[in-house]
């Protein structure tokens, strides 16, 4: 339980506002002419996926062989690591030049670095690191980030709520601590921090991190059972005001919306992309979507169905999406329902 109880008017002023009508002044999000998503974390890793126009799929055996005194040659072939957590890299290309961003990191210290390895990812190539909020199964692959990039300086964008001890306390059980970033630990490993609430538009013009996203819907109303340690006291935190989305823009297509828990609400995340870019077609969905477990079942219809209603051109739910919540999407969007899989590039344009 909470060590304090907050009044009506801490919770009406702690809760996210939605913000009708169009946008004053949209945001003028540069047309890429080709995106690229290559998911370095996910939930699951199947090496028997078929590719197909939008996926090219990861192998068992991606990359160099690896020690194996059992087998006749002394090598064994390894697959990629699935994790509860998610990373991929963003590339966009506009003309000649091309961009490349790290969103999120994973939860465990070397999954994410391990799987850019086999998958010759070049973290060289990264301009900035994102985060979509601070959990700890988007933020968890930092150690090994850092091993990865060697002391480099890179901008690391996020919210400054990412930063607040949080923890889970579920009915009946003892609260679970979530592991907190450390600004100081981040800046002494050569990150720059860029912390803003509000959107910001990275990768000359072509991606656009949402900020705080508007909530709209009836149905999304955050993560029951959450607290964040504000004022000295532990305090509900359902909102997590810190999650944000990428958005790109895909010449010809539409926007495409990248999600890292989705704690927002996916309903709320593509209405508020749309808005804040004047877009008028949601192209394509990818990450997680947060409609997992028995907390979360009421939510999966009315999001499916105000999904489809934006009908997306693609839809690739990751994470913490959860399979019920995923076979509801390929049943209603069968032709844009696209299964998520480590070592996968999704390619737009």
């Amino acid at each position: 339980m909470c060590v304090e109880t907050p009044t009506t008017d801490e919770v009406r002023l702690a809760a996210p506002r939605s913000a009708p009508g169009p946008a004053v002044d949209p945001i003028a999000l540069a047309p890429v002419d080709d995106l690229t998503v290559t998911v370095l974390t996910d939930n699951l890793f199947d090496a028997l996926l078929a590719g197909d126009a939008v996926a090219t799929r990861a192998r068992t055996g991606t990359g160099p062989r690896v020690p194996g005194e059992q087998y006749t040659d002394g090598l064994a072939a390894p697959g990629l690591v699935a994790e509860h957590g998610f990373a991929a890299v963003v590339t966009v290309r506009r003309g000649d030049h091309e961009h490349t961003l790290l969103f999120d990191t994973g939860i465990s210290p070397e999954g994410m670095a391990g799987n850019g390895r086999r998958l010759d990812v070049d973290p060289s190539s990264f301009a900035a690191v994102v985060l979509s909020h601070g959990h700890g199964d988007h933020t968890g692959g930092f150690p090994g980030l850092v091993r990865w990039l060697g002391r480099r300086a890179l901008p690391l964008v996020l919210h400054p709520g990412a930063f607040t001890p949080r923890r889970l306390v579920p009915p009946g059980a003892p609260p679970f601590a979530i592991p907190t970033l450390s600004r100081r630990a981040l800046e002494g490993e050569g990150f720059t921090l860029v912390e803003r609430r509000t959107p910001s538009v990275l990768l000359d013009g072509c991606v656009l991190v949402t900020g705080e996203v508007d909530r709209v819907t009836d149905f999304e109303n955050g993560l029951p059972h959450h607290e964040g340690h504000v004022d000295g006291a532990w305090r509900p935190d359902p909102w997590i005001v810190d999650d944000q989305a990428l958005v790109v823009n895909v010449r010809d297509r539409g926007l495409v919306v990248i999600t890292g828990c989705g704690h927002a609400g996916a309903v709320n995340i593509a209405r508020h992309a749309l808005r804040l870019t004047g877009a008028e077609h949601l192209h394509a969905l990818l990450g997680g979507l947060h409609l997992s477990g028995p907390g979360f079942e009421p939510v999966i219809e009315p999001t499916v169905a105000a999904l489809a209603d934006l009908a997306p051109d693609v839809v690739v739910p990751a994470h913490c999406t959860g399979w019920c919540a995923q076979m509801r999407l390929a049943t209603e969007l069968p032709d844009a329902f696209v299964p998520g899989s480590v070592g996968s590039r999704y390619r737009f344009g």
